[in-house]
C-alpha cells in the first residue's frame, strides 16, 4: 500500500491534470509506443511550440482527470502506454501536430480526442486536423470581405472619373 506522501503526490497530479483538462480548448489521447528518442524529442518540441502540454501518464491517472473533467467516456481507449496533449488555446494545434507525427510513425497512434465538450475518436481528431489555422481563416475572411470592397471603390471611382470629364462635342 502506497504511502500517504505518495498518494497525495499522485492526488496532486490528478487534480492537476482534471484541471487542465477541464480548461482546454482540445486535447489529444494517443497511443505513445514505438517512437524513438529523437522522434519524441521533435514531437515535444512542436507542441511546446504551439503552446500545448504534452505529458505521458499511468492511465490510471489519466483516466480519473479525464471522468473529473467531464470526459469519462475518454476512459475506454486508456490500454497500453498512452500520451495525452492538452492544448489550451487553439482547439487544432494539438491534432494537426499529433496527425502529423502519426502519419509519420507507424506505432504512434491517435485514439481519440475532445473538443468544446464533445468527445471525439480517431477519425474524429483526424477531421480536426485538417481544419485550417486560426490566423489562415481570418485571412481568408479578410480576403473575401476585401473583393467586394475593392470592387465598389472600382466602381466609385469611374463614376467620379465619368463625371469629371469633359462633355463630348458634336
Amino acid at each position: 500500500m502506497p504511502s500517504n506522501k505518495i498518494l497525495a503526490e499522485k492526488q496532486a497530479l490528478v487534480a492537476e491534470l482534471t484541471e487542465q483538462i477541464k480548461t482546454a480548448a482540445a486535447g489529444v489521447l494517443v497511443k505513445y509506443e514505438g517512437i524513438t528518442v529523437e522522434d519524441d524529442t521533435r514531437l515535444r518540441a512542436a507542441l511546446r511550440k504551439a503552446g500545448v502540454k504534452y505529458s505521458v501518464k499511468k492511465n490510471s491517472m489519466i483516466g480519473r482527470a479525464c471522468e473529473g473533467a467531464g470526459y469519462g467516456e475518454l476512459k475506454q481507449h486508456l490500454t497500453g502506454m498512452n500520451g495525452i496533449a492538452i492544448s489550451a488555446e487553439d482547439p487544432v494545434a494539438a491534432a494537426k501536430i499529433m496527425k502529423e507525427y502519426a502519419d509519420k510513425i507507424e506505432t504512434f497512434e491517435i485514439k481519440a480526442g475532445f473538443v468544446d465538450g464533445e468527445i471525439l475518436d480517431a477519425n474524429g481528431v483526424a477531421a480536426l486536423a485538417e481544419i485550417p489555422s486560426k490566423e489562415t481563416l481570418i485571412a481568408r475572411m479578410l480576403g473575401s470581405l476585401m473583393g467586394p470592397l475593392n470592387s465598389f471603390a472600382r466602381c466609385l471611382q469611374a463614376i467620379v472619373d465619368k463625371q469629371g470629364e469633359a462633355p463630348a462635342e458634336a
